[in-house]
């Protein structure tokens, strides 16, 4: 074929078995844990995984026993390989299989010599789009004559196009002027920010965008703001916090956009959908909305094939 695209994503567990797995790899990465001793990262990462094992276990259990995350990216990959027939499209997950090494040798069974990289993170990250790269290109050296990134994608029309659609799709027939709208990002350690991370403002940036798209199609919300979820541990993570921020919601009908995800996993399909909920009810809000994530959209896919035809 000549050309590859590879999507590229954190992952989840494939099953029960894999949780114990995906929670090592991901505390074992020196950009998630950024102590500077191998070892002493592989004390913290057993601690912590050892600490959340059983707790993540029932999580997932109650959204079916596993991540979404790899059905909904076959799928997403299916489409893009109908629409290109002379590209190899494969995906490769950080913590849990298919890891970066399947997608290579997938690519070198068909010939593939020049490779388009698409992290499916739409802001960029040490943590996730640095992450995942390095990982790929590191399995990846010389093997290919080029490997193009794309790092970020949050201000690209066509995919907040499709954002404003999935928005819509979930008010339905619904007045916005009776909601309050949260773009909700995951959360990030503030000392990682503080290091020059640029995610927080590439969040703050794509909430403006997104609301002034809003604002166009005729959609005016109460109110709009960007709050985190999934914060862990004790130290000082970004602010505020999307519990804080529903706390002060007690008898309004609000709106939740997951502005950092392009596909569903367990911080939408269990926090989200459920753990958030749950927080909702108890202090009094009135009805709860979360849109999905874009998944294997039709608006999605065409925004994927206009950033792999432009890279």
């Amino acid at each position: 074929m000549g050309k590859g695209l590879v999507l590229l994503n954190m992952g989840g567990p494939n099953n029960l078995d894999e949780v114990e797995l995906f929670l090592t790899n991901m505390f074992n990465d020196p950009r998630i844990i950024t102590v500077k001793s191998d070892s002493l990262r592989s004390i913290i990462a057993w601690m912590i995984t050892k600490s959340r094992k059983n707790e993540a276990i029932k999580n997932y259990q109650s959204i079916g026993g596993k991540s979404p995350i790899v059905t909904y990216t076959k799928l997403l990959v299916k489409k893009l390989q109908r629409a290109l027939p002379d590209t190899c499209v494969t995906f490769a997950m950080r913590y849990t299989p298919p890891f970066a090494d399947e997608a290579i040798q997938e690519l070198l069974t068909h010939g593939v010599k020049e490779v388009s990289l698409i992290p499916l993170y739409p802001h960029y990250s040490s943590t996730t789009t640095q992450s995942s790269v390095e990982d790929f290109t590191k399995r990846a050296s010389n093997l290919f004559e080029t490997i193009k990134v794309k790092e970020r994608f949050y201000d690209h029309p066509i995919y907040n196009q499709a954002i404003i659609e999935l928005i819509k799709c979930t008010l339905k027939n619904k007045d916005p002027k009776e909601y309050e709208f949260i773009f909700s990002a995951h959360s990030l350690p503030q000392k990682i920010i503080d290091r020059g991370d640029p995610y927080q403002n590439e969040i703050l940036a794509h909430a403006k965008i997104l609301s002034g798209l809003l604002k166009q199609e005729g959609l005016h919300f109460a109110s709009t703001t960007v709050a985190y979820q999934s914060k862990l541990g004790p130290i000082k993570w970004l602010q505020p916090e999307l519990g804080s921020t529903l706390e002060k919601m007690k008898n309004k009908k609000v709106f939740i956009l997951p502005i950092a995800f392009t596909i569903d996993n367990s911080e939408t399909e269990f926090e989200l959908h459920k753990e958030y909920y749950e927080v909702a009810k108890k202090i009094g809000v009135k009805e709860y909305l979360v849109a999905p994530c874009p998944n294997a959209s039709d608006g999605f896919v065409e925004a994927l094939l206009d950033i792999y035809k432009n890279l």
